[in-house]
């Protein structure tokens, strides 16, 4: 489905072609949104570029492309402004026709990917010695919502768990294991750690004082790394009981990974360090194993190299990384590979793009693509921690983010059932920490605090969450059955809530279509927020209309057809997000 920008878009792009000939189709047609509604919806100056090239004033050059756009019938006639604008208002019965084009489409318009592109995604990866902390939670929710929106749009989604479960760190816990857990040898399927923030720190703490366990930890990392089937044994048990930790909050916040640690791609190291070498990429630097590429040079001027190889011979996060390019392209057959992790990651990545491509092991039609997210910080712009200054662990926050809510919910509708608070307690709950994260653009810092989370005003879950259950209390009331409309109710757009509205509404695949491009969950918070705004507009009594009670039965099937429609765009939407609606709070 394409959006009203677009429309105008192709129809100034037709015109260009008309007016310069072949080359316009080249010429950007500059369609942005107006700042002000009243010259308009869209407004494109491409004119003024254009009026130097063909030796034409701007005002004359914009009239010879509004007598080619081929859009009457989409927009009103176009006007000119200042020296050479092209303002376009689209007409209120091209909304109405867009509208019943989707009105009856249980995909509003969107068709599968056709062919359909098999997307890597690499996100979450948490470290398996230790529970998920409050900083795991954006590049969870980042990744799952870029996941369910590719698998809406039908592309195949391999939804990967790079987790760090092969490191130094391993030594110390796999001796801690033997030591305080012997039965681990015999019974590995009964290892159980209740609390696996508290494991780590006591097996730490024996590491770092009792330096005969750091000596039998150390060699224990070398029984591990040569395959002895004993450390192996209490390796797989301790990852095991990590990952059960890992997938309880993974169930909580409604998030579906493939699990794939480091230690998959360990058979691969040395071929890609023998690879590099053959192709005169790698080279040998103080005994260690480098790439130097073309740019990368530190402030005194000199090179910065990607080291894949220690000098002991162990291997670094930069040769996981190129193994798992190499394999996710070679056998999974990926055309686009999306990583989101830390944005201080961001020139790790740079360089090993830069090396897959610069060693042939990307075709040219596959895209390596960083998604780099900021840090939660506390009310004191450090990044969050508890009072004795510990991270924050992520079952806490969701644990806290459900009892507020509960809070809420049993001031606002105390007879509720015990069960449906509790139902609503976790979507609004768990939801709203998901919607907090993803409202702000990844890149960026954000401070986060309960009142604005759990917001049932603003750009915060629980009010999106009540405008969809406001929008199905509507059908109730009017004695109406959404689902049960027939699919042929006529929508007409002549109120201006009505119309701006419809806007809103078919504003909705530009979103899309940008989120696809720029990687952003935030655009799609932004529309909805937007969408939730407008329609309250349009069912306000005194700026609205009337609704259930309209003034005759074709205005009142017409509205409650509008209010259909953006609850199934805020489900949808919410849904994209992984929130789940519900209909009634």
């Amino acid at each position: 489905m394409r959006s009203l920008r677009e429309e105008i878009e192709r129809g100034v792009q037709r015109a260009l072609v008309e007016v310069v000939g072949p080359e316009g189709a080249g010429i950007d047609p500059l369609v942005r949104p107006t700042q002000e509604p009243r010259f308009g919806d869209y407004q494109s100056n491409v004119a003024l570029g254009l009026a130097k090239k063909l030796g034409r004033k701007p005002r004359d050059v914009a009239e010879s492309l509004i007598g080619a756009l081929g859009l009457d019938e989409v927009v009103e006639p176009p006007e000119i402004a200042g020296p050479g604008f092209i303002n376009f208002r689209v007409r209120p019965e091209h909304l109405s026709r867009r509208l019943r084009e989707i009105q009856a489409d249980p995909r509003l318009g969107f068709p599968a990917a056709h062919p359909p592109q098999r997307i890597a995604i690499d996100f979450s990866s948490p470290n398996l010695a230790k529970e998920m902390h409050i900083g795991t939670l954006r590049t969870t929710v980042i990744g799952d919502t870029l996941a369910r929106l590719f698998e809406f749009l039908g592309h195949d989604v391999l939804r990967l768990n790079h987790v760090g479960d092969w490191g130094t760190q391993f030594g110390m816990l796999l001796q801690y294991v033997r030591e305080t857990h012997p039965e681990v040898l015999e019974r590995p399927d009964e290892f159980h750690v209740a609390d696996l923030q508290e494991f780590y720190r006591a097996a730490k703490s024996r590491f770092d004082e009792d330096r005969a366990f750091a000596d039998t930890s150390r060699r224990a990392v070398v029984e591990l790394q040569s395959g002895d089937p004993a450390a192996r044994r209490i390796w797989e048990a301790f990852c095991h009981e990590s990952l059960r930790h890992a997938h309880e909050i993974y169930e909580r916040l409604d998030v579906k990974l493939v699990d794939r640690g480091e230690s998959f791609y360990n058979p691969m190291l040395a071929d890609v360090v023998r690879d590099l070498a053959e192709k005169g990429m790698a080279v040998e630097d103080q005994g260690a194993m480098c790439v130097f590429l073309d740019g990368w040079v530190g402030r005194e001027g000199e090179p910065v190299p990607l080291i894949i190889r220690k000098s002991g011979g162990g291997y670094m996060y930069a040769t996981t990384d190129l193994a798992g390019v190499r394999h996710r392209i070679g056998e999974e057959k990926a055309d686009r590979l999306i990583y989101v992790t830390d944005v201080r990651q961001a020139q790790h990545f740079q360089m090993v793009f830069q090396t897959a491509r610069k060693a042939g092991w990307v075709p040219e039609h596959v895209s390596l693509e960083h998604v780099g997210y900021g840090m939660i910080l506390g009310e004191d712009r450090r990044p969050f921690k508890t009072r004795s200054g510990e991270t924050v662990r992520l079952k806490n926050v969701l644990d806290e983010a459900e009892e507020r809510a509960r809070a809420i919910v049993e001031a606002k509708n105390p007879e509720l059932p015990a069960a449906e608070k509790a139902e609503i307690a976790s979507a609004v709950g768990i939801g709203a920490v998901k919607y907090a994260d993803l409202s702000h653009n990844p890149s960026s810092d954000y401070v986060f605090d309960w009142e604005t989370t759990l917001a049932f005003d603003g750009n915060a879950a629980p009010y999106m969450l009540n405008t969809y259950v406001r929008v199905r209390s509507i059908g109730r009331k009017a004695g109406i059955d959404f689902e049960a409309l027939p699919a042929d109710v006529p929508i007409l757009v002549e109120h201006d809530t009505e119309i701006a509205l419809a806007k809103e509404l078919l504003q909705f695949p530009w979103v899309i279509r940008q989120i696809t491009e720029e990687l952003k969950p935030n655009l799609l918070t932004d529309y909805l927020y937007g969408l939730s705004r407008a329609f309250s507009a349009f069912y306000d009594r005194e700026r609205g209309v009337r609704v259930i009670d309209a003034p005759s039965e074709e205005l009142r099937m017409s509205r409650l057809r509008l209010c259909d429609l953006t609850a199934r765009v805020l489900k949808l939407g919410l849904g994209i997000l992984g929130i789940r609606v519900l209909e009634q709070m």
